[in-house]
């Protein structure tokens, strides 16, 4: 992913480019072949070669002659070439896959004009154009499928390559590190004092991989530290799409937009924001105490806090176009991130959590951000039992994952498959607590009195039925029945 350039960098780049000796596999020189099917092809190609040669970028040069490096200009001109009636960077970005980030660069050398195409490495996956895997063998570019040992040799990088060890802006100065990071946040938020010097500072972002020193003096921002502590997510190319965004829908159906939002900042520099956005934007009810009025909240800040945390931190950042979304309704919130869940959402309360993102994650823990290890959940289902809230739901549509937090309704509106839930959920916190499911608990979960014990009695019957709670022992007398969860 690509930060915004400066002119003056793309002159520079140029100009190093220049003095490489010859082509590279990463380095691609060219004056106004600008064919879009045989661009779509390199990009692939040197998406792929910068992978299996560790590169943070690799590219092609228009305006440069081949064999002298002599600087000759261009006519190509990105911005207005079409491939048919579509613009050249969407048809190209619409037939990688997956997607790689890429820019065209203008940049003025010795009053002739040169186009600087930068291309993102692959990761996890080789990347394709049009269903086809490209590599770049010597100068040349090859389908990748003829050259078995390279296709091994990527895909064994590939799956090495984590999210957060990727680079989000490379060979950035000093002064533009320090402009794009909002390093005071990150002091502030493991409470310690802002050190004095630019060198401190830097060795700080260093010792937590939120950047890394790279050739000439300057520093590669990591994914880590774009994601986390960007001032504008938007200046880091492909890291836009991952600012997670809160629609508010009129009524209980997406027909119709009241509000949306979509954030700005890094993750941990904007958490606190964001949630009170979420918040401010919840429905409150108003209760009118023995002399006051005072607003409560409608649905437990504590859960929103945990469910909005685990959205950012366990989601696939590999998922192209999509990034974490909070939808609030006037009957429920829904906040999703995209990926499938590591593990079977309804575990989520006893299961230690899995992230594909560790280190963000143990970052984020020591932030104070979210819970440590296996109790957010246990939280959000805990917060909504004393709400006395409908149990929350835990779901994975195709590619994504979902939790869903309903607004107060009656016990008698409830249906059976929302009471069942409840049940589960109930078991499944007695149970991490080393406790049990038992009528008494569920009449205070529901906050039923205590002669309408038949009533919960069906209620347990149902969840019993259904193959989600399971008796702690069979022989038990009736008055001493205790419940735990299937997989107990």
């Amino acid at each position: 992913m690509t930060v915004s350039r400066k002119s003056d960098y793309c002159l520079g780049l140029v100009h190093e480019l220049r003095t490489l000796p010859h082509e590279t596999e990463w380095v691609e020189f060219k004056v106004n072949n600008s064919e879009p099917q045989a661009i779509g092809e390199y990009i692939s190609a040197l998406a792929n070669t910068a992978a299996l040669h560790g590169k943070t970028h690799a590219y092609i040069l228009w305006g440069i002659e081949n064999g002298t490096h002599d600087v000759v200009g261009t006519s190509f001109s990105p911005a207005t070439k079409k491939k048919g009636n579509e613009p050249l960077e969407t048809w190209l970005l619409r037939l990688l896959e997956p997607h790689v980030a890429f820019r065209f660069h203008e940049v003025m050398v010795s009053e002739q004009r040169v186009i600087l195409l930068e291309v993102n490495p692959a990761t996890q996956q080789p990347v394709a154009f049009s269903g086809v895997e490209f590599i770049r063998v010597g100068s040349t570019k090859k389908k990748l499928r003829d050259y078995p040992e390279k296709e091994r040799a990527l895909w064994q990088v590939s799956n090495t390559v984590r999210f957060e060890d990727g680079v989000a802006a490379g060979r950035m100065n000093v002064e533009d590190v320090l402009l794009e990071l909002d390093y005071p946040a990150y002091f502030a938020l493991l409470n310690v004092p802002l050190p004095d010097g630019h060198a401190a500072i830097l060795d700080a972002l260093q010792r937590d991989r939120l950047i890394r020193p790279c050739e000439a003096g300057d520093f590669d921002v990591m994914n880590l530290g774009a994601i986390l502590f960007a001032k504008r997510l938007g200046n880091f190319t492909g890291l836009k799409r991952k600012a997670a965004r809160v629609i508010q829908y009129r009524g209980t159906g997406r027909m119709e937009t009241i509000k949306e939002q979509e954030g700005s900042r890094g993750y941990a520099s904007g958490f606190e924001g964001l949630v009170d956005y979420i918040n401010a934007a919840l429905p409150a009810n108003e209760v009118v105490g023995q002399a006051l009025r005072k607003t409560v909240p409608m649905y437990p800040e504590v859960a929103v806090r945990e469910l909005v945390a685990n959205a950012l931190i366990h989601q696939d950042f590999l998922v192209t176009g999509a990034g974490p979304t909070v939808d609030i309704f006037d009957d429920r919130i829904e906040i999703t991130n995209p990926g499938q869940p590591l593990m079977d959402t309804q575990r989520f309360v006893d299961t230690p959590p899995r992230s594909r993102n560790e280190t963000l994650a143990s970052l984020m823990r020591r932030f104070g951000i979210c819970e440590e290890r296996g109790s957010g959940i246990d939280k959000v289902v805990f917060q909504s039992e004393v709400y006395q809230l409908p149990a929350p739901l835990f779901e994975a549509p195709e590619g994504f994952t979902r939790a869903v937090l309903f607004a107060p309704k009656a016990l008698a509106s409830m249906d059976k498959t929302e009471r069942v839930r409840a049940c589960y959920l109930h078991a499944c916190l007695k149970r991490v607590m080393q406790d049990y499911l038992t009528n008494a608990s569920l009449r205070d979960r529901f906050g039923i009195k205590a002669n309408n014990r038949a009533m919960v009695s069906r209620y347990i019957r149902e969840a019993v039925g259904a193959g989600m709670i399971k008796p702690f022992d069979e022989d038990a007398g009736r008055k001493m029945m205790k419940y735990i969860p299937f997989w107990a």
